[in-house]
Formats: structure tokens, C-alpha cells, sequence
């Protein structure tokens, strides 16, 4: 039985963590943090919990707890990973999963003798499996990537990649702000981060992986006016057919569970509550669009840090994470 400790149990990512984990069958939670909510019921927070646990948040980090065989998910917001591993002493044999961006980048991988292995499965998993240490990557990033990669693989990537995407209000985490209101958000949707976002660097990296003269992301996130999921829409000049591109990108997938190609149109209902992100290409002349679609909190997020961590443990990648969409 794996023992986990969540730091930074109280959020968005934190709950869908242990809403996942507690159903988990070879997983037992050892703790979950929060200090702002030490002492009390998990499910006084993640009202969804309500039965499912009697457990209450913890205010300290309790290593004893975790035993031999460990994992520790750090779902606080982005840097509070990085300032926590400085400042703290982790038994060595403790894997730790990092859901924010701190240690995405290889530059930022290495930190007090640990080396962080990018978390994308589809990418590379055998790299994941002998791995200590995961960076989960960012939710656009997933959704972005995985439309991409078998482009990239076959060194079909333009100089110029165009992308559009639209995310859901937990996208920006729990804290209120002004654009997460539901009154902002009913009936509305906006632009933003226009050409910066911060999870292109992380998307290049990969690309740029697979196709050394790797192409620029030109990407364009939007607010939607729902609460779960990322649509991305990926556009670039390509002159195979689309039968060819459907052969690679089935080839490319092959043996990975959560990542389906299909002729028929993609859409939110399909992937949302589950780890799946499901690709459809279409092409009219030499223009090429990938429309991937994604749950952000969990194949874009707390979903995928299990799939990880199921790989670093030798477990089946898909346990714990058969999940249900909700269509209806």
C-alpha cells in the first residue's frame, strides 16, 4: 500500500486529489494539509466528500506517517513547492509529485540533490517510471501538447504554431478574484495572457524535444463560462492527407489508455470527471486543426499526478482512474 501526504490539500486541485486517492485501491492518505484549516472535516471544505471520508486537514507535514513506500503531492499554489523542498529535510525514499510549475523547465529541475522528470506520460513514460521526483505538467499544457506531439515526432511542425484554448473558472484556482465571480463569468468569456502565457516555455520545451528545429507557439487562452475543462484548437500548414495524419497519430498513441484520435466531433462532456483527453484533426487544402479536449483538474492536473504516480510505483497506469464522464 502506497502512503500519500497532499500539502495544500484545501484547493481545487487538492480536493479532486483526494476525491480520486480515497477510492484508489492500492492508496492509503496519510495526511492532507492545510494550515489555514488544521483540525477541521475534509468535508466541511469539499462538501462533494460528504461520506466518502471522515477525515480531518492536518496543520504539519507528519513524515512518520508515510512509511517505506511514499509519496508526497504538493497542490499549493506555484513556488510554494520549491520554497518547501529548500526548506525542508524529505527522507530521501519519499517521491514527491509537484502540481505547480515550479520545476517544469530543465533549468529549474534539480533541487537540493533531487532531479524533477517531466510528468507527461504520452512523452515519456519509461523516463517516469525510474523517476523519484515528477513536475506535473500545466493544464493547457497537457491538452496542447498531446494535440501536437505526433507532429512533432514526425518532424511536420511548422515555424509557427496557431492556438486557441478555452479553459473552465477552476482553471484559476480557488482564490476569488474579479474574473472568477459567477457573476462575471455567466454568460461571458474573455481573452487573456494573449501570446504570454506562462505554459508555452513548457510546451517548446517538449516540442523542441522531438523536432530539434522546433516550432513557436502562438497561443491565445480564453475564460469560459463553465466550471470544468480545457477545448484547444491548434492550427498549422501541413500538406499530407487526412488519412496520413490519422495513421500517425494513431501509431503515436498506440498503448497509451487515457489518449483516444477520432474521426467524429470532440467535445467537453466527453472528458469531464475523467483522466481522457480525446484528439480530432481536420484539414481543408494545407491547413491542419487539432482540436484536443481535456478535464483540467484531472487529466490536466490531480488525475494525471495518479497516473504518475501509478508509473513511479510500478502499478497498472489506469488504477484509480476509470472514471465516468459526466455527459449527462
Amino acid at each position: 500500500m502506497v502512503k500519500a501526504g497532499i500539502i495544500g490539500a484545501a484547493g481545487y486541485t487538492g480536493g479532486e486529489l483526494i476525491r480520486l486517492l480515497i477510492n484508489h485501491p492500492e492508496v492509503q492518505i496519510a495526511f492532507a494539509l492545510s494550515s489555514s484549516n488544521a483540525g477541521k472535516k475534509i468535508s466541511s471544505v469539499h462538501a462533494d466528500l460528504v461520506g466518502e471520508t471522515d477525515m480531518l486537514f492536518s496543520g504539519e507535514v507528519d513524515y512518520a506517517s508515510l512509511g517505506d513506500k511514499a509519496v508526497i503531492f504538493f497542490c499549493a499554489g506555484h513556488g510554494e513547492a520549491k520554497k518547501f523542498v529548500e526548506a525542508n529535510d524529505i527522507p530521501a525514499h519519499i517521491k514527491l509529485i509537484d502540481i505547480g510549475n515550479d520545476f517544469r523547465l530543465l533549468a529549474d529541475a534539480d533541487i537540493k540533490g533531487r532531479t524533477f522528470v517531466y510528468g507527461l506520460p504520452e512523452l515519456q513514460r519509461e523516463k517516469i517510471k525510474s523517476a523519484n521526483n515528477i513536475a506535473n505538467p500545466g493544464c493547457f499544457a497537457t491538452a496542447i501538447q498531446l494535440g501536437l506531439l505526433p507532429l512533432a515526432k514526425a518532424g511536420l511542425l511548422p515555424a509557427e504554431i496557431y492556438t486557441t484554448g478555452i479553459t473552465g473558472s477552476t482553471g484559476a484556482g480557488q482564490a476569488l478574484a474579479a474574473t472568477s465571480h459567477f457573476s462575471w463569468r455567466a454568460n461571458n468569456v474573455q481573452a487573456y495572457k494573449t501570446l504570454t502565457h506562462q505554459h508555452n516555455a513548457e510546451i517548446e520545451q517538449s516540442l523542441h524535444s522531438l523536432q530539434s528545429n522546433g516550432a513557436l507557439l502562438n497561443f491565445v487562452p480564453w475564460r469560459g463560462d463553465f466550471t470544468r475543462g480545457i477545448f484547444i484548437s491548434s492550427q498549422v500548414k501541413c500538406d499530407l492527407s487526412i488519412e496520413e495524419l490519422n495513421v500517425i497519430y494513431k501509431e503515436f498513441y498506440n498503448g497509451h489508455p487515457f489518449t483516444t484520435v477520432t474521426n467524429e466531433p470532440v467535445f467537453l462532456k466527453q472528458v469531464v470527471n475523467t483522466n481522457k483527453c480525446i484528439i480530432q484533426i481536420e484539414k481543408v487544402g494545407s491547413n491542419l486543426v487539432v482540436h484536443s479536449v481535456i478535464d483540467n483538474l484531472t487529466k490536466g492536473a490531480s488525475g494525471q499526478a495518479i497516473q504518475n504516480m501509478n508509473l513511479i510505483f510500478g502499478l497498472e497506469e489506469t488504477t484509480g482512474l476509470k472514471l465516468k464522464a459526466n455527459y449527462f
